[in-house]
């Protein structure tokens, strides 16, 4: 049955096999919506562009941003994916696999080669991505290992390096450090030379200690800006502190990262993201966020922490791919400690 759904038809050229042909399973959504928008179903295998890569997706990551785009909201979003529904019908974006095709322009990649990165639809056998987006899958990862690592890792790291300017023996906070994005901003802090306190709930504190945290903050009996110290960077993943809570924590010249879009309103999302960069002009503080970029260069650097044993990805569950809703239920119950992936 594999094999007949697959019939790839491999015309052979040289060591580059021609585009697979026919269909593959995909998880697809024709609108917006709750988990009943996702189905799973038979559909054509994608063609690659001059510059993309075909990959054969072994296991894809599921993080909060695949919620976002599968509820449509916040509304601006759709200004993107599509107004009544989202122009991709396949959700995912986090892939690690194997190179199947790639196109004529591909210099770095070739059939056969083990990768990972960010794709287009990675809820499938067969994902197109980028080159630009992909790099060489870290050596000792599983498949299921590498595809959490691509959207969640680099987000971390530009929040700590390219936008949070971290300098080594800074005191760091990270807000959410249990979660996707937290659990490598604590081992990639850790890494650079920074002292980490990590606030979660109780029940995942043993996580973020296990991460490498220095210290441990349990929010629902502990206030982190209660004065007692001051950090130098705050990362506030997906939290909602008031800025004057967030301004209270930091040194007086320190600066607080807010990354994503949870809590700014059904519209924009960003509404307290917008209030801080209105208000850090006015203030010795800096107030800022970002949104982050998918680049092979970042995934390489990433590549460096993990083989040097300073990164390791941490999976909550691992569901096959006919489960997505599944996982994407345990994702929404906020009882996640790191990430989930999705075999293929």
């Amino acid at each position: 049955m594999e094999s007949e759904r697959q019939d790839t038809a491999m015309a052979n050229d040289g060591n580059n096999p021609a585009q697979p042909k026919g269909t593959m399973r995909a998880v697809v959504q024709d609108a917006y919506g709750s988990l009943d928008v996702f189905r799973l179903d038979e559909i054509n295998i994608p063609e690659v562009a001059d510059r993309e890569v075909l990959v054969r997706v072994h296991a894809a990551g599921l993080d909060r941003g695949t919620w976002h785009l599968m509820a449509g909201r916040p509304y601006l979003i759709r200004l993107a994916l599509g107004l009544r529904k989202p122009r991709r019908p396949v959700p995912g974006v986090d892939l690690a696999g194997t190179v199947a095709a790639v196109g004529p322009g591909v210099t770095r990649f070739s059939p056969g080669d083990e990768v990972f990165g960010t794709g287009k639809g990675s809820f499938a056998e067969y994902a197109v991505a980028p080159e630009g987006q992909l790099a060489s899958k870290p050596a000792g990862l599983s498949f299921e290992q590498a595809a959490v690592v691509p959207v969640s890792g680099f987000t971390a790291l530009q929040a700590l390096t390219d936008i949070g300017r971290l300098q080594p023996g800074q005191q760091v906070l990270i807000i959410g450090a249990s979660g996707g994005v937290g659990s490598y901003a604590v081992q990639l802090a850790k890494a650079l030379g920074a002292e980490v306190t990590g606030v979660s709930s109780r029940t995942k504190l043993d996580l973020v200690r296990s991460l490498g945290a220095d210290h441990v903050i349990d929010y629902t009996n502990e206030d982190f800006a209660d004065g007692a110290h001051r950090y130098d960077l705050i990362l506030d993943i997906g939290g909602n502190p008031a800025l004057a809570r967030l301004r209270r924590a930091l040194t007086p010249t320190g600066t607080a990262v807010i990354v994503g879009g949870e809590h700014g309103g059904s519209l924009t999302g960003l509404g307290r993201q917008f209030r801080a960069v209105a208000l850090s002009p006015f203030v010795r503080q800096r107030l800022t966020f970002f949104v982050s970029k998918e680049r092979a260069s970042d995934l390489e650097r990433l590549t460096e922490f993990i083989e040097a044993g300073k990164l390791t990805p941490s999976i909550d569950r691992t569901y096959p791919l006919e489960q997505t809703s599944d996982a994407m239920r345990h994702l929404e119950a906020g009882k996640v400690r790191g990430k989930i992936a999705i075999t293929v």
